[in-house]
Parts: C-alpha cells; structure tokens; sequence
C-alpha cells in the first residue's frame, strides 16, 4: 500500500497524544493509496484495548464517502508492545477483512514503529508500506 510520509506522522502524533491509552482511526483513500487519516476517540480510553464509538464510526464513514475514499486502513496504537497484531487485534478484525490494519508501537517512546497487516480468517499477513 502507498502511504504518503505525513499520514504516518499523523499516526504517530495521534499515539503519542493519546498516550498512555491506545488511540484509534481510520484511513480513506483510492487504488491501493492511503489520502486521509481520521482521527478517533477510543471509547475504551484504554492501554490495552481500542473501539470507535458506533456514532462516531459512523460519522468518520460519511466523511470518507464525502471525500469520494473507501476505507482503507484502520490504525490504533501498542502503548507497550511490539507493533504485530494481538489476539484481541485478530478477534476484532473478523468483521472487517478488508482494510490494512496499521499498529503504532510506543514500546520505545524514542523511536515509534508503524506496520501493516492484513487480518483474513484469523490469518496475519504482513503489507508492504510504500512510504512517499
């Protein structure tokens, strides 16, 4: 997947603002390219897990279908572990199979790490960021 430079920074600078909690998104773009990152509340407001309000979800979808994007992404954030998907990550993913999931690892606060994956069937699969 495309991802321009400035998203991941978005991401980042979510994770790192909504620390200690997991922050939390969605990602809308075209042809295989992330265009937007759409900030999130995590309704958790938890280090351990993550959720988008369906309200808001919903609302976050209107905005990507006004702006003529498909959701692409979904991102949250690891305050303490490595950015690979958690069980709970996998459970969650089920109904949604197609968007890239992106994790933003805080585990070293010095150096943030942001990965893709796609999650099918319970299947992790690791996605080739094409940063620009």
């Amino acid at each position: 997947m495309q991802i321009p430079r400035n998203l991941l920074d978005e991401m980042v600078d979510h994770a790192v603002t909504d620390s200690p909690d997991e922050c939390c998104g969605l990602i809308g773009g075209r042809d295989g390219e992330a265009i937007t990152v759409y900030r999130a509340r995590n309704a958790e407001e938890s280090p351990l897990r993550y959720s988008i309000a369906p309200g808001e979800q919903l609302a976050i979808m209107d905005r990507i279908e006004a702006a003529g994007e498909e959701l692409v992404g979904i991102y949250h954030s690891h305050t303490r572990t490595e950015a690979y998907p958690s069980q709970t990550d996998i459970n969650l993913a089920a109904g949604w199979p197609d968007p890239v999931y992106f994790i933003v690892s805080l585990m070293d606060p010095a150096e943030p790490v942001v990965k893709g994956f796609t999650i099918r069937d319970r299947e992790v699969a690791d996605v080739d960021l094409r940063v620009r």
